[in-house]
């Protein structure tokens, strides 16, 4: 049996629409809690108020018949998601809205189900879900799990900042200053890995830790602490010589020129012209 509740849903709006927004018409209100506030005194009062034709009332019935078949809301509130097929590509990564999010390396060119929402990108591959990224804030980002990169990524990928300067600091400050300086003129930190790690390799590889910081400092000290200039300094064996604060300008003598001692006699003549 087909039951039509349409009727009676559309008579509890008109009990509304005269019980309680028909009474607030002529009313002012100059915030949405106070308009609020008053729909709710409102409706308590209808919901208790009782029925024409049989016992109870609204509220009674509640308790009675509805209450006890509610459910707890989910844990979780709802939230819209999209889905799509996407391929995903040589990087490993699935573009999705122009950001791109990592897969498991295997699963290149292969085409996944991709599910975002407004905070996470889902991946499923045949219904099983393979990955979850946080949505990227801007075009262009890349969100990517260690575990996706094939094994000659996963090691580069292992250099960081942080284990770039740790190691610099290994061999002496001057070289940290420098690897630091390396870092700091690129628009991405990691676009100066390969001269630090070159810097590392002279190091260990073609001179000795002792050389390579004195090179740093001298590269310092002329203000070219670059890659280029450690290994210049260290071909022509400069790494070597002292390093001495260069000379200042010799004093100009010219018979127009006026020292410090002109302007004391011309101060002592005015104070006894004075006396």
């Amino acid at each position: 049996m087909i039951v039509d509740d349409k009727a009676a849903v559309e008579g509890g709006v008109l009990i509304v629409e005269r019980q309680i927004l028909a009474r607030l018409r002529n009313r002012r209100f100059f915030s949405l809690y106070e308009l609020n506030e008053a729909i709710a005194d409102l409706l308590e009062e209808l919901n208790t108020q009782g029925f024409q034709k049989r016992e109870g009332t609204r509220r009674s019935v509640f308790e009675a018949v509805d209450k006890p078949a509610m459910h707890p809301l989910p844990v979780n509130a709802y939230e819209y998601g999209e889905w799509k097929r996407l391929k995903v590509q040589m990087n490993y990564h699935v573009r999705v809205l122009d950001a791109y999010y990592s897969v498991p390396y295997d699963l290149v060119g292969q085409i996944l189900d991709v599910r975002f929402t407004r905070t996470t990108v889902e991946i499923f591959s045949e219904g099983v879900r393979i990955a979850s990224h946080r949505r990227c804030e801007r075009k262009g980002q890349y969100q990517t799990v260690f575990e996706h990169m094939p094994s000659s990524h996963q090691a580069q990928a292992s250099w960081t900042p942080t284990r770039i300067l740790a190691w610099a600091q290994t061999i002496g400050p001057s070289t940290q200053v420098v690897c630091e300086t390396i870092m700091a003129q690129r628009h991405y930190p990691e676009q100066g890995f390969n001269q630090c790690r070159g810097i590392f390799n002279l190091a260990s590889k073609v001179y000795n830790p002792e050389r390579v910081e004195a090179a740093c400092e001298r590269a310092i000290a002329i203000r070219s602490p670059l890659y280029k200039s450690v290994v210049s300094i260290l071909k022509n064996g400069l790494d070597a010589v002292a390093l001495t604060p260069p000379a200042g300008p010799p004093p100009i003598e010219h018979q127009n020129i006026r020292g410090a001692e002109y302007y004391k006699e011309l101060a002592g003549a005015k104070e006894n012209v004075t006396c």
